[in-house]
């Protein structure tokens, strides 16, 4: 299977992290039901229209401050 290219990053890791978090916490409020998938779609599409423009933002400065405290490769 062909990979997206890097920049698609900014897009999908969020979409990722948006669609676990929304799963847990659905699971978590709701329970296990016959119409789950459902529910963590429509909490994932609600979520995300926050994560990602949030991720947006704030990941290049949370890149920058852990870059402060973590050894680069290298260097």
């Amino acid at each position: 299977m062909k990979k997206l290219p890097a920049r698609a990053g900014i897009v999908v890791v969020p979409m990722i992290l948006a669609f676990l978090m929304s799963g847990i916490a659905t699971v978590n409020a709701l329970g296990i039901s016959a119409d789950l998938p459902g529910q963590i779609v429509r909490a994932w599409a609600l979520s995300y229209l926050i994560a990602f423009p949030t991720a947006v933002v704030v990941l290049p400065i949370v890149r920058r401050i852990a870059a402060l405290i973590v050894e680069q490769p290298g260097r």
